[in-house]
């Protein structure tokens, strides 16, 4: 039994109903004409990426698939490209676009994997079946509703078929987010189709505990990632949305378990609107989370103190700080999760100064990886190892088991202290990290202390948003930073000497160079280091 409680394989129950579904799938289903209740796609899509669909390419989370027209081939992708492929949430994407093109793309690509993917194990993951049943019924209109009858026939059997394929692999295994794609999935098929597939009770059934186990009681999402919850949310005010169109009443569980999460989505964002980049998360836009928000019917309200996540946020007039300071989400929940503890990120207003380096989860090769590590976090390095072991497979191994934060409001400073064992296995380190933030929020304090036995070589970065310019001054302990409406700060450091070095910023669509600021530590050398960042 894992930590949130659910064990890890198939119950004999699920193996039953999974052969059970295989026979009766063997058999030419039943199927409507057309979904009896018409459902939309709540979500903007992006027609630039719709116009590269129509092209032949597939843009996802950093990386770039090939799907040269007439065939729908996944080969070679990483698992989270080839999932998103064949869930066809990009068909939002090409009704953003709208074109007759992007209309006859659509329906080429579901003709293809109609005719190719039925021994797919991939394609019938339960969060990948979710996914798909979710974008077909809710672009039904779109790509669909004008085509042959054959294409239409084709389409709601397979239709019914995915739905009582996914309805047999409830509960779902996974214990992150997915989860919940799988049952808005189920519940999409049974709204619009419930006469051939009946099993919305089954999903009233399982989501109560679900919930529960996806979500930390400070509403935030169990994987501790921002993208993560914007995604948990998505699901959750879909899932509402499809209850109140079929005449059900949402479960109280689900109407409590949107409105702390909306509220721990307004503290994962940074003065710009987007999200802080913390365990595979990129920026996002603004406006698709203004739209989540507003979905939730909670778009304005108080933020959420996120202690039990250890996402602390403190924001002081136009400065934002946000810090992770809590242990790693649990194996099961960390297939994304970064070696980024005390990591933090800074802002004012609505311009980025120091971030983390964000996130390339579809991308293969090194880069995905090394995105993941300490290194590409605004924290401390020790002998050049990360804080928690990044795992090939996804996961980590190695990690943090402890971590202490405390938060107290002193002489005028809003301080976050915390401290962290990742390197204890290793070296016998502790990692200890204080942050203060003035009352005016024109002036961070930072003080990192490494108690260790024998002391190792370290290293301090703060990695700079793309748009921030940087330059050592001549005393070679000053470093000025310029941001692009002409704010400026200086850092400054005791016990280190600055350095300026080359960064990478995978926070938006297409990565960036950027700088760092470096501040090296030496076996022999101070072991406590202050540093401050003063608006100037």
């Amino acid at each position: 039994m894992n930590r949130r409680g659910r064990t890890s394989s198939p119950g004999l129950g699920r193996q039953v109903r999974t052969l059970l579904t295989r026979l009766q799938n063997l058999r030419a289903p039943t199927a409507p004409d057309a979904p009896a209740l018409s459902l939309r796609d709540p979500w903007p899509g992006d027609p630039s990426r719709g116009a590269r669909l129509v092209r032949g390419e597939l843009d996802y989370a950093g990386a770039v698939l090939a799907m040269p027209a007439g065939i729908f081939a996944t080969a070679g992708a990483t698992p989270l490209l080839r999932a998103h492929a064949l869930g066809f949430t990009w068909l939002r994407d090409l009704r953003a676009l709208g074109t007759d093109a992007a209309r006859a793309r659509a329906r080429a690509l579901v003709s293809d994997f109609m005719d190719t993917s039925r021994a797919d194990a991939a394609a019938n993951a339960p969060d990948v079946l979710g996914a798909r049943l979710a974008s077909w019924l809710g672009h039904y209109d779109f790509f669909a509703a004008s085509a042959d009858d054959d294409f239409r026939q084709r389409l709601m059997s397979r239709l019914v078929q995915d739905a009582r394929r996914l309805a047999a692999t409830l509960p779902p295994e996974y214990l992150d987010q997915r989860a919940l794609t799988a049952l808005k999935g189920l519940a999409a098929a049974a709204i619009a189709m419930g006469e051939h597939v009946p099993y919305l009770p089954r999903v009233l059934k399982f989501l109560p505990a679900e919930l529960e186990r996806q979500f930390l009681a400070d509403g935030c999402h169990a994987e501790r990632s921002p993208a993560a919850h914007l995604a948990a949310l998505q699901d959750l005010t879909e899932l509402r949305a499809l209850l109140q169109a079929a005449g059900t009443p949402p479960p109280p569980e689900l109407r409590g378990a949107i409105e702390r999460a909306a509220a721990a989505l307004r503290s994962l964002r940074h003065g710009d609107g987007g999200l802080a980049l913390f365990n595979g998360s990129k920026e996002d836009l603004p406006s698709l989370i203004d739209l989540v928000l507003a979905q939730t019917g909670r778009a304005r309200g108080a933020l959420a103190p996120l202690g039990a996540s250890g996402l602390y946020r403190i924001a002081v007039a136009k400065s934002i700080l946000i810090m992770d300071a809590g242990c790693p989400p649990p194996p099961g929940l960390d297939r994304l999760a970064h070696a980024g503890t005390l990591g933090f990120e800074f802002s004012c207003g609505k311009e980025r100064l120091v971030v983390n380096c964000g996130a390339a989860p579809a991308l293969a090769g090194e880069w995905a990886a090394a995105l993941r590590g300490t290194a590409a976090h605004s924290t401390l390095t020790l002998g050049d190892v990360s804080s928690a072991e990044i795992l090939e497979t996804g996961g980590l191994g190695r990690r943090p088991t402890q971590v202490h934060a405390h938060r107290q409001n002193l002489a005028g400073m809003h301080w976050l202290e915390a401290n962290h064992n990742g390197w204890h296995e290793l070296f016998g380190a502790i990692h200890h990290r204080r942050l203060g933030l003035s009352e005016s929020g024109e002036e961070l304090q930072g003080e990192d202390l490494i108690e260790a036995p024998v002391p190792q070589p370290f290293a301090i970065r703060f990695h700079l948003h793309p748009n921030v310019t940087a330059s050592l001054q001549q005393d070679d302990e000053t470093v000025l930073l310029r941001t692009p409406s002409g704010l400026g700060f200086r850092l400054r450091a005791e016990g280190a000497v600055p350095k300026l070095e080359e960064s990478v910023y995978f926070g938006q669509a297409e990565p960036r160079r950027a700088e760092q600021i470096l501040l090296p530590g030496h076996q022999d050398g101070p072991q406590h280091i202050k540093w401050t960042i003063t608006r100037i």
